[in-house]
């Protein structure tokens, strides 16, 4: 079956790939690709965040989760396994997602920064963008996929092509196929280098702003924010030192911090997740866009899911 995907960011790149497994002609065409995607500026570690339903959620995850197991510490994914911890100053339960995490456990008091009475510690997959995209654009090529730079305002345009497209185009997607229930929750970031240390550390309990500090090979992404319903890709100084101020909470005092980079990405968020399939008359559209801060974390369990879709559609 000839199909387009539509959207260069790892939610449709996953399907793409999957897609072309099955044994489907692919096309992908994307307005933008790596370095230029939001998904490049996600931190970007396996985490259930800003995404629901949590039942579909919960197994898009655990699905993703162990395929990237398989990716990690392959030189050429950026995957890595990182241990660390999710801290809080009150007590708080197990959260919703810890059955899908292996060796999920509470910490030990040593295992808190100062100021912290709780927290869990978990190891989890830690991607880093700038080079796991460039791996999936390749494994795509690979496979015989075709990967085309190319803007698209209407549906119609791809069905020109192919009867079946798959829309991986986030935000996108509010003008694409004119879901009014998309907004963008906008997200900052810094990266440091070097490390200042080996291990994550998050804090979303934190009243003054998220705090999260994740590790990766040769530098570390400190964050973060989510404004609902801001759009803007103008860096904030003031939002900057606020993510320094919180993240040196996390860190042992007098850790030096040298900011290389400040980076600025719009979350596709959405009351629940759109994963489904659309018939119009002879065409068929497989909506997979919504994520939320979660793309990176779902989109292997999505993008089998988009596949079945697609087959079922025969």
């Amino acid at each position: 079956m000839g199909v387009v995907v539509l959207g260069g960011g790892v939610s449709g790149l996953s399907c793409a790939i999957r897609l072309r497994e099955a044994g489907h002609a692919v096309q992908l065409w994307a307005r933008e690709l790596s370095p230029h995607t939001t998904s490049d500026v996600a931190a970007a570690i396996w985490y259930p965040y800003l995404a629901s339903p949590k039942e579909r959620v919960l197994r898009w995850g655990q699905r993703t989760l162990e395929v990237l197991h398989t990716l990690a510490d392959r030189p050429e994914t950026g995957v890595h396994m990182v241990r660390g911890t999710e801290v809080f100053t009150e007590p708080v339960r197990d959260p919703w997602w810890a059955p899908s995490v292996p060796g999920f456990r509470r910490a030990t008091p040593g295992e808190l920064p100062p100021g912290y009475t709780e927290g869990y510690a978990f190891e989890v997959p830690v991607i880093e963008m700038p080079r796991y995209l460039p791996f999936l654009q390749e494994r795509f090529r690979a496979l015989g996929g075709h990967l085309l730079q190319r803007e698209v305002h209407a549906l119609e345009e791809a069905w020109s092509v192919a009867p079946t497209v798959v829309n991986c185009t986030g935000l996108g997607a509010r003008a694409l196929v004119g879901d009014e229930a998309l907004v963008p929750i906008r997200g900052e970031v810094l990266r440091v280098s070097p490390s200042p240390t080996g291990q994550f550390l998050l804090d979303d309990s934190e009243t003054r702003g998220m705090a999260y500090v994740i590790p990766r090979a040769t530098d570390c992404i400190l964050g973060g924010t989510a404004e609902v319903g801001v759009d803007s890709l103008v860096p904030s100084a003031s939002q900057a030192e606020g993510i320094l101020a919180r993240c040196r909470r996390l860190l042992p005092e007098s850790t030096p911090l040298n900011v290389v980079e400040h980076k600025i990405g719009l979350r596709p968020g959405r009351p629940s997740v759109r994963l489904e399939a659309e018939q119009r008359a002879d065409r068929r559209v497989v909506h997979n866009y919504g994520h939320g801060g979660a793309g990176v974390t779902l989109s292997w369990g999505c993008a089998e899911e988009v596949c079945a879709l697609v087959e079922a559609g025969r």
